[in-house]
This record gives C-alpha cells, sequence and structure tokens, in this order.
C-alpha cells in the first residue's frame, strides 16, 4: 500500500507546475488512471526513516504487467517456438498412422501424461524415442500450452542454446553471457529439444551439466527430449534424469511420423523380403534324415529360435561349422514373425551392412552416416547375417565392435547368424556374443541341406 502524502511528495520534487505534471503524467511509464501514481510509473513507499527503502522511488505495480510481457517477450525470442507454433495437442494426432494396439497405446499414454504436465508443470518429463516419433512435437505443445494461458516457457534447441551461450561472449552481444545463462538457469519452464545433438566438447558438457545439476537442485519443471539410451548421456547428467522422485520418462515407441504405415516401418537397409518365403511352418527339420542327435539339436534350435520371436529379448546367437544348414532361414523366421505383429526388424547381411556406411561418404549420398549408424545402432529388432563373411579391414572391426557394444550395454533385441568359429571371430565381439547372461549362444551341428545325407527309405 502506497500512502497518498509519499505519492505527492514524489510529484512536487518534479515540479510545483500543474502543467508539467500533467505533461509528466501523459509521458509517464504507468497508467494514466492509476490510483498510486496517476500515470508517474513510479512510487515511494510509506516506510518508517530507518528502512533502507525510505525516500527512494519503485515502480508502481500498474507497470508489473508490462514489465513481465516484456520479459516473456525476451524469453519467447530466445527460444525457438516461432516455427513450432502449430504444434498443439490439439493437432498431435495421438493414436498415430496405423500402428498397432500396442505402440497405439503407448503414444495415447505419451500425449495424456504430457498434457497433464502442461496442465500443471512439476518435476522433469523426459521424452524419448526415435527420429520422428513425436516427442518434439508434444514438447512444443507443452510449450504453446503455457504461453497461451500467460505462463513463461524458454523452449530451445540443445546445440542451439549452447551456441547462444557461446555468442553471449562476443563484446557486441546485446546481451551478456552471465544474463543469457540465468535466462536458461531460471526459466520458470525450461524445454530441451534434441539432448545429444550437441557437439560434446568439454566446455558443452560443463555448461549443460551446470545447467542440469542448478534446475535439478531447486526442482524447477523443465522438459527433455532424446533419442539417445540413457546410457550414451553423460554419467553426470544421467543421475539426475533417471531420478524417479523427480522425473517421468517415458519412452514413445512410436515409429517415424512422416513414414505413415506398418510397412513403412520397415527400414530400407532390410533384405528381409528377399527372405519372405521363411517360416516357422516350412523350416525343414529333417525328423527322417538325419541321426538322432542331429535330429535333436535341429528340433531344439528351431524351439529356440520360436520362442525368442514370441518374446525378442536379449541375443540370440546361431552358429555352425558350415553354411546351408539352416541359420538363415531360422532367423528370417524370427524376423517375419515378429515383422507380422506389426514390429519393426532391419535384417541386414554383415557385408552389406558396412557397403551401406561406406556409401555414406560418397559426397552424392543423400543420407548422412551418422544417421544411418544410428537407425542400425538402436533398431528395435536387428537381425545381423552372416558375421564373420566381411572384410576385416580395422575399420570394419571398429565399426562392428560400435553397433556390438552399444546394442549389448543397451541390452537391444538381436538376432546373429555365423559360420566363422567363434574363436577366429574378433575378440571384443565374441565375448558379448558368449555372456550367458544376455545372449543364448546355439550352435548348430547338422550339414548342410543343400548336401547333406540321403533321406532313409521307409521300412515295411
Amino acid at each position: 500500500m502506497y500512502a497518498n502524502k509519499s505519492l505527492k511528495s514524489i510529484k512536487t520534487s518534479s515540479s510545483d507546475n500543474p502543467l508539467i505534471e500533467d505533461s509528466a503524467r501523459a509521458t509517464g511509464l504507468g497508467k494514466p488512471d492509476c490510483p498510486h501514481c496517476q500515470g508517474l510509473g513510479y512510487v515511494i513507499p510509506d516506510v518508517p526513516p530507518g528502512n533502507p527503502g525510505f525516500g527512494r522511488a519503485v515502480p508502481c505495480t500498474c507497470r508489473a504487467a508490462d514489465e513481465e510481457m516484456a520479459r516473456l517477450d525476451k524469453l519467447h525470442k530466445l527460444s525457438q517456438l516461432g516455427a513450432l507454433k502449430d504444434c498443439t495437442f490439439d493437432a498431435f494426432l495421438s493414436d498415430g498412422h496405423g500402428l498397432p494396439p500396442q505402440k497405439q497405446l503407448n503414444l495415447k499414454m505419451a500425449y495424456e501424461r504430457t498434457l497433464a504436465f502442461a496442465q500443471e508443470p512439476k518435476g522433469w518429463l523426459l521424452l524419448k524415442g526415435g527420429y520422428g516419433c513425436g516427442k518434439t512435437h508434444l514438447a512444443a505443445a507443452i510449450a504453446n500450452y503455457r504461453l497461451d494461458a500467460g505462463h513463461p516457457v524458454l523452449f530451445v534447441n540443445t546445440p542451439d542454446l549452447l551456441d547462444h551461450l557461446r555468442a553471449a561472449y562476443s563484446p557486441n552481444a546485446v546481451t551478456s553471457y552471465d544474463e543469457r545463462f540465468e535466462q536458461v538457469r531460471n526459466a520458470p519452464l525450461l524445454i530441451l529439444d534434441d539432448l545429444g545433438t550437441q557437439s560434446n566438447s568439454d566446455w558443452a558438457q560443463e555448461k549443460l551439466y551446470q545447467i542440469f545439476n542448478y534446475r535439478y537442485n531447486g526442482r524447477l519443471p523443465t522438459v527433455i527430449t532424446t533419442n539417445l539410451e540413457l546410457e550414451s548421456i553423460e554419467i553426470r547428467i544421467r543421475s539426475r534424469m533417471v531420478d524417479p522422485s523427480l522425473v517421468q520418462i517415458i519412452h514413445i515407441a512410436a515409429p517415424d511420423f512422416r513414414r505413415a504405415g506398418v510397412d513403412s516401418e520397415q527400414s530400407e537397409l532390410s533384405t528381409l523380403s528377399l527372405h519372405s518365403d521363411k517360416t516357422f511352418d516350412n523350416f525343414d527339420l529333417r525328423e527322417r534324415e538325419l541321426p538322432r542327435a542331429q535330429s535333436d539339436n535341429l528340433q531344439r534350435a528351431w524351439q529356440t529360435a520360436r520362442e525368442f520371436a514370441e518374446d525378442p529379448q536379449d541375443w540370440l546367437v546361431f552358429n555352425s561349422l558350415g553354411y546351408g544348414n539352416g541359420k538363415t532361414h531360422l532367423a528370417a523366421a524370427i524376423a517375419n514373425y515378429v515383422v507380422n505383429q506389426g514390429e519393426p526388424v532391419l535384417f541386414v547381411v554383415v557385408p552389406d551392412l558396412l557397403d551401406h556406411l561406406r556409401g555414406t561418404f560418397n559426397p552424392a549420398s543423400g543420407v548422412r552416416y551418422d544417421k544411418l549408424f544410428d537407425e542400425i545402432k538402436k533398431a528395435s529388432l536387428l537381425v545381423l547375417d552372416d558375421l564373420g563373411t566381411e572384410s576385416a579391414t580395422a575399420w570394419a572391426r571398429e565399426k562392428l565392435y560400435q553397433l556390438f557394444n552399444y546394442r549389448y550395454n543397451a541390452r537391444l533385441p538381436t538376432v546373429i547368424t555365423t559360420a566363422t568359429p567363434i574363436d577366429e571371430l574378433d575378440p571384443r565381439l565374441a565375448t558379448r556374443m558368449l555372456d550367458g547372461s544376455r545372449c543364448t549362444f546355439f550352435l548348430l551341428e547338422v550339414p548342410s541341406y543343400r548336401g547333406g545325407i540321403k533321406p532313409k527309405k521307409k521300412r515295411r
């Protein structure tokens, strides 16, 4: 509350001339009809002489709304919502495009939980999933929802955020580094899009850690989107992102919205269409052809493959001491079974996979190396056929190790076939394939279908 005598004192200090006083009102920063400042924009609080604020003019309450709007405008300019202004909850297709029921439920759950967060932002929300699954749309929908309700939001792409901070070091920068950094750290709601796509220099890691740590300690509402598996995120940041007392983690399992339909979920790299005729039903168990021990071995291989197809988890390796004994048929049968359940599969021969990666180095290639490799590493189910037939260059060994190591740590379902003895493979690959806690290693002990034992004659 401001006293009339205080208001009078600020008026008379400017002038005793009523014309000048009226002019001050007309050009003041406050609202002309404000009962406190009569348009001047400043008042002197009614405080006792010993108070530090005694006799000091302060902005009037009628300016608070304008100052808040100016602050929101500054945050809005820093954010990148201009191109995402149409990303709203109403515009989001929560049923996806031709998704199987399980993925429809997953996408609907993601939609409902992000809407609930937008209505009452508390804690952190982590949206993770593949390219084009809708996580940026949902994050932007939260931002647009809050802005429409008059609440401040800072939405920014992670690499661009770091660029903004670097630019603030420039002597010509309009906003100082300290001011820019405080805007980010203290934003009432911060939305960081595409965490993990930034260049991970020591400086970048340090700045992100400072932001995450500050907001974590202050329990400030934060939304993060990422394509990364949690294991790939810097450990100091990851430890804060997995705190269940603060963070909701939503994994969006939907495929790329830009490649609508179940059929389009199958990668262009996949050669599964060449093996569409290979199923469990038409797999020849050679029961009347093989000796009992070999027949039992083939039967167990078929059963192992069938059980994996029904619930793909961790790794399955089919090894043999020759070719043509059913490894590829069983691997393709797994893939075809999973595809028929409406799930995506990447089936690829290992030498072809490496050729695809090499092809991205061609200047005429329309595919970026990092995006292609990321697609392979993160495939929902990856079937690698004929491991060991590739050219064993240092580059090839390194790429395969990176692929194996990522999927091993992330425990992503993987099927591998190889006719190479395990002790002749790269030891870094072999150790992961022989880990019984994460991999079923099956040795097929049957001869080739194409040159095997002749069928036994029926007994009369």
